[in-house]
């Protein structure tokens, strides 16, 4: 299942290169529809086409399956095609391109995220998942993509492919060891305006009452806003980042933004791999993330690279938000 989730993110990766070298192609940042997720630009269009393309080609007979991926939310989509439902074994989850607005730019990596659980109809959820692989989808001047994977109990398998020759090298990652955030990055999304004036505030707080601001020449805490879910979680895994939250779920409510766009289960649904790898990933209040595994349910997360800076910033977070959001 592992191998098939990797060989499923190589063919979007190769079919995407593929679809930059078209003399004439349409630009990927036009806008092809909108979905009940999500703006879907031309860039999105090509991967969903290759994706549907793949699962006739390759998945097997044998391991029946619903795939569930953002514009497919009307009909079940089965493989083999015509599959009633009941009849799946195993449920897939896919985001095609996660971090199209990066990458249709040709600014930031894209990652191919997938994950499969056991079909329990509507009651399947991102706890249920026992497998994910995440694959880059490089900008134009890389010649290195990584993919990682895992099987929950059993580790991370991640490499580093060669996006010319296709050669692969295995890749060491590991999660910071850092024991606090000073002189490191640590974030709380705010990729949009909606919603950004009270995230800061939350951060301002929250930094305020660990180190204090401006106490210093120089900022402790540096913030990155890598648009795409899938290379946050990456971040994470390379040890590049301390702390990582996606509270928009909270935030947008509380600032009045009912309908902005969220983290979605496709996006959260690879955080089985940073468990593996030992991040700490949970909601605010220090629970299990969860969700059904649908396209539309909002998913709030926070993640750190080790425990010791999960304990450090639980309590100092928990009382930020207490103070600045309103109450249920």
């Amino acid at each position: 299942a592992r191998r098939l989730l990797c060989a499923l993110g190589d063919h979007l990766r190769d079919a995407l290169a593929l679809s930059r070298t078209v003399k004439g192609a349409v630009n990927p940042s036009e806008i092809s529809r909108e979905s009940q997720a999500d703006t879907i630009y031309h860039i999105d269009k090509i991967s969903e086409e290759a994706l549907a393309f793949w699962f006739e080609k390759n998945w097997p007979a044998d391991w029946p399956v619903e795939l569930v991926a953002e514009g497919l939310e009307g009909e079940a989509t089965t493989f083999p095609r015509g599959t009633p439902v009941a009849r799946t074994v195993l449920k897939c989850i896919v985001d095609p391109i996660d971090g199209t607005r990066g990458l249709m730019y040709d600014k930031r990596s894209g990652w191919v995220l997938a994950a499969l659980a056991p079909q329990r109809g509507m009651e399947t959820k991102l706890s249920d998942l026992f497998v994910a692989a995440m694959t880059e989808l490089p900008t134009t001047k890389q010649w290195r993509a990584d993919q990682i994977s895992a099987v929950r109990g059993h580790g991370v398998v991640a490499e580093s492919v060669n996006v010319l020759d296709r050669t692969r090298t295995p890749l060491s990652l590991a999660p910071s060891r850092a024991t606090d955030f000073r002189h490191g990055f640590a974030t709380l999304v705010k990729f949009f305006p909606e919603g950004r004036v009270l995230t800061s505030r939350i951060e301002e707080r929250l930094w305020e009452r660990l180190y204090g601001l401006s106490r210093t020449h120089a900022p402790l805490i540096f913030d990155d806003e890598y648009i795409s879910t899938g290379g946050q979680f990456y971040e994470l895994l390379a040890g590049h980042d301390r702390m990582i939250g996606d509270l928009r779920p909270l935030i947008y409510p509380a600032a009045g933004h009912e309908t902005s766009l969220v983290c979605h289960p496709y996006d959260a649904c690879t955080m089985l791999i940073l468990e593996e790898a030992g991040v700490v990933i949970e909601t605010v209040a220090g629970g299990r993330v969860d969700a059904p595994l649908d396209t539309i349910s909002p998913v709030a997360w926070i993640a750190f690279a080790n425990e010791t800076l999960a304990s450090l910033v639980r309590p100092a977070l928990r009382e930020a938000l207490a103070e600045l959001l309103p109450a249920k």
